[in-house]
């Protein structure tokens, strides 16, 4: 196995959502999830990056790596791969490879990591990232006129060909992708993730009531 480390980024600073990452989702904070999701994995390399005071003070509560990340490098445009950048410049051990979880993602399958590392392993690519696909009849809308993009009118929705999108639960890359300032590598492989818990992205309150639902109705399942 190669020697990962798993990173969770954590800012301050939500608009739509203050305080989300210590918002208790269940049992936990939001950023607890993700957090209790790579030590039941048995991951030993676990660091929180963050600006937010309250959110470091969890994660050395559970005996973790915090990096303070800087304001600048925290505001609501910014990449989270700068975040990353500092993450791996500040650390004096080297990692081959980085597992980034996000606070916004809490809710994941119990054996998706474990299927994703054997893949991005087996498959010696650069990165991996999940994905689920869209079954939705999609469209663009010219001066008033709907014109459909992805599929004929009429068409029925099982015959549309697969389209995907980026759901956020987990991505694994290379650390030589990040210093090229990349998390995704030409050799990318999109593991597919069918579970309701891929539909989970908090921003707002609305995502987060979601969030709830979905944690008490699958709790045996996560």
């Amino acid at each position: 196995m190669k020697n990962y480390l798993v990173l969770i980024p954590a800012r301050a600073g939500s608009q739509r959502l203050p305080g989300k990452n210590m918002k208790m989702l269940g049992d936990l904070p939001l950023i607890g999830h993700s957090i209790y999701y790579a030590c039941q994995a048995g991951f030993e390399d676990i660091t929180v990056t963050t600006n937010d005071f309250e959110v470091a003070a969890y994660a050395k509560s559970k005996d973790l790596n915090v990096i303070h990340r800087p304001d600048e490098l925290a505001g609501n445009q910014e990449p989270v791969i700068t975040a990353i950048q500092h993450s791996l410049e500040s650390m004096s051990k080297k990692f081959d490879a980085v597992i980034l979880l996000q606070p916004t993602n809490p809710l994941r399958p119990v054996t998706l990591l474990k299927e994703a590392i054997q893949i991005f392993e087996q498959e010696n690519c650069e990165s991996l990232m999940t994905v689920s696909r869209n079954a939705h009849k999609l469209g663009t809308i010219k001066d008033n006129v709907f014109e459909p993009y992805n599929y004929t009118m009429g068409q029925r929705s099982q015959d549309l060909e697969p389209l995907y999108y980026e759901n956020g639960l987990l991505y694994i890359f290379k650390t030589e992708l990040v210093k090229q300032g990349k998390l995704l590598g030409e050799a990318n492989y999109p593991l597919v993730v069918e579970h309701p818990f891929a539909e989970i992205d908090i921003d707002t309150k609305a995502d987060f009531r979601k969030a709830e639902m979905y944690l008490n109705f699958y709790k045996d399942n996560y």
